[in-house]
């Protein structure tokens, strides 16, 4: 199968599942934050030239690149003063010939210590705060990719990527839901150019809930005018990610590499720089300047929106807001550390988050290896 009855194949399966289905808007969206502090820095444009662990979750083709030993990536970050925690991450494990990767990545987001206060008001009236409890809204996923080299000389290189992804989510003791989906991905190296496609949950993605409340809850919860909530299914619809980058040489030991993705959702009109129904498209552009593969200096930018303008009290003149970032890394030997400073909000009011993630090549004894 060459790279083009792939491509013809995966925008097939897009369209088609798109115009079958009714989906929820912004479902898992927890699953589109982002992994590893480079990509976070250079806005999320990772689709043609990510080649490392974390494409595991950016397009599971680039795991390839990974050669001769396994590759460990973690992340953490923290959001909204400590409120939400996200943590990612991946194991890839090349083949011995350097033909296929296999791929282990796990993703959480959870907000922790949120008070129940559903049993605050006694039913006489009074307030007793010893009925207030804790819980967390956590969620999980858990991916198993593969990826495989169909083609590769001096000139030209093209891979092929699978993921198939559990989903589990959970609201303290109240509500669990398993899903589950796949993506697929290509990665062409053609020169100095990159192009990159991958689609995301091509089987539009599931989410099945359960509910579980004592009577006591449900009580409360009827006389208090809340709905009850019953078994329910929620779909995630396909998105199809495109990507071109290209590297320049600046000098004997610089080089940049510069990259823009295009976000196609199929659910409908989005507040993007393309909108349609229901096709909208959402760019996403970042720039990495490398330093004899020591030392990297980043910066993105992504999620245009048009927005009210602040100062426009009749609400009515709209302005274009965007989400810039930046970033730094270091390499020493075997070991990499990657830092972003991204913005959750605009850039007229931020909202910055400082992220860090480790790399860590598994690299055995070279010398042992030469004797052998």
């Amino acid at each position: 199968m060459n790279r083009f009855s792939l491509y013809l194949t995966l925008c097939c399966v897009f369209v088609s599942l798109s115009s079958r289905a009714q989906f929820r808007k912004y479902s898992n969206e927890f699953l589109n934050i982002g992994a590893g502090a480079r990509g976070l820095s250079m806005g999320g444009a990772q689709v043609a030239g990510v080649a490392d662990g974390t494409a595991g979750y950016w397009n599971p083709a680039g795991l390839v690149n990974i050669k001769d030993d396994p590759q460990v990536n973690l992340m953490h970050a923290e959001y909204f003063a400590g409120i939400g925690k996200y943590d990612f991450v991946s194991v890839a494990f090349p083949s011995a010939n350097n033909k296929r990767t296999i791929g282990i990545t796990g993703l959480r987001f959870a907000v922790d210590d949120i008070m129940n206060t559903l049993f605050l008001v006694e039913p006489d009236g009074t307030l007793n705060y010893n009925n207030i409890q804790a819980f967390s809204s956590a969620d999980y996923a858990f991916m198993l990719s593969f990826s495989q080299k169909l083609k590769e000389t001096e000139k030209k290189k093209v891979h092929f990527g699978l993921n198939a992804k559990v989903i589990h989510r959970n609201v303290g003791k109240f509500a669990k839901a398993w899903g589950f989906g796949l993506d697929a991905g290509l990665q062409i190296y053609q020169g100095k150019w990159r192009f990159g496609v991958v689609g995301r949950d091509i089987t539009s993605t599931f989410n099945t809930w359960s509910f579980s409340f004592t009577e006591r809850e449900k009580e409360v919860l009827y006389l208090t005018n809340n709905e009850i909530p019953v078994k329910s299914t929620e779909m995630t619809a396909p998105r199809l990610v495109l990507g071109v980058g290209r590297e320049f040489r600046i000098s004997k030991k610089a080089t940049l590499l510069a990259e823009t993705n295009f976000d196609l959702t199929f659910d409908g009109k989005r507040n993007t720089v393309i909108i349609g129904d229901p096709v909208s498209v959402d760019p996403k552009i970042g720039l990495e300047c490398n330093f004899n593969n020591v030392f990297f200096l980043r910066a993105g930018i992504n999620n245009f929106q048009k927005a009210l303008a602040d100062g426009d009290t009749l609400n009515q003149k709209k302005v274009w807001i965007y989400q810039p970032s930046a970033g730094a890394g270091f390499r020493i030997q075997s070991v990499t550390i990657d830092y972003a400073f991204t913005n959750l909000a605009n850039q007229s009011n931020p909202l910055f988050t400082h992220v860090f993630s480790l790399r860590l090549d598994m690299a055995g004894d070279k010398n042992k290896k030469k004797k052998n």
